[in-house]
């Protein structure tokens, strides 16, 4: 599939809302029309883009019962707004995205970007493997109180980075209900290969993790329990993740929507070398076809995370 190297191509490949329909066509049907309802592959074209299947004569769309669905924007805002987020180098926030799209309603902005962030885990992604630094990190304001893994009125996030010699690999980011085993231990499980060896601090909520099969490292401290030199990568992103959520979105977000702009920092951290954001926009476009439709309504009320 062809995409777009630059801003000067995209301009060039989606002038028109019929190059846009014609593009998901050949995503979302790579080798000609599928019927949703009966899979054939017989069909009449008929005008405003609609497809009717020659054996059950069920009607459809190239949007149909994808992100897009009954969507009452054009194809065009949407690729572009698909663009502009992939295309900045830290992403967009609503009231960015708003601005540079004229968009009226800040609500739309706001929803269309979780929406994007809804495609940015890719099914079927393969776990972290090899030496793997594990860690919690604390996301929030500064609040009164207790310090460190005791700390109210804030979140906890999970952060596991591969180490390559004095590089670093892929990284996972959750958010957690607490530092406890269980929940340390299903997040390992859940995004790192059994053998890998890990490397975390001396909390005792990682002592079982060669129980579970992996081989265990604990790196200690020669300061204090605190020295963030302990786990040198696992600090290093979260002190990215944090300046990101700061310059970006200025740490205006809602707690129970963080696990969604953590996918989106994955995403974007794992892709940091990729000289080509017109490979990210079509990978999302990709995601974009085979996606259940979202509201506005379900956004609102999903959590992801604790």
């Amino acid at each position: 599939m062809k995409y777009p190297a630059d801003q000067m191509e995209f301009e060039e490949m989606f002038k028109s809302e019929q190059a846009c329909i014609d593009y998901l066509v050949s995503l979302r049907w790579p080798n000609g029309f599928e019927c949703p309802q009966c899979g054939s592959i017989r069909f009449w074209k008929k005008n405003k883009g609609r497809y009717e299947c020659s054996d059950c004569h069920k009607e459809t769309t190239v949007t149909n019962n994808t992100m897009f669905h009954k969507s009452t924007k054009s194809l065009l805002i949407w690729f572009h707004a698909i663009w502009w987020m992939v295309a900045q180098k830290n992403g967009v926030s609503a009231k960015g995205l708003q601005k540079v799209l004229g968009l009226g309603s800040y609500q739309t902005a706001w929803t269309w970007l979780h929406k994007f962030r809804r495609l940015m885990v890719l099914s079927g992604r393969s776990k972290l493997e090899g030496i793997v630094e594990v860690d919690e990190v604390f996301v929030g304001g500064k609040t009164p109180g207790k310090r460190g893994r005791g700390a109210e009125g804030k979140s906890i996030v999970a952060v596991a980075i591969e180490v390559i010699g004095r590089k670093t690999g892929r990284v996972r980011l959750e958010k957690i209900p607490d530092a406890s085993a269980n929940s340390l231990k299903d997040f390992i499980e859940r995004n790192i290969e059994l053998s890998s060896t890990i490397i975390t601090d001396g909390w005792p909520s990682y002592s079982e993790l060669e129980e579970l099969g992996y081989l265990h490292r604990v790196q200690k401290s020669t300061v204090n329990e605190e020295d963030e030199e302990i786990l040198p990568n696992v600090h290093r992103v979260a002190s990215l993740l944090k300046r990101w959520l700061l310059g970006t979105h200025q740490s205006y977000l809602n707690k129970n929507k963080l696990g969604y702009y953590l996918d989106e920092y994955v995403f974007r951290y794992n892709r940091r070398t990729s000289n080509s954001r017109g490979l990210l926009f079509m990978r999302l476009l990709e995601q974009a076809v085979i996606a259940e439709p979202v509201t506005y309504d379900k956004i609102i009320n999903e959590n992801h995370g604790c």
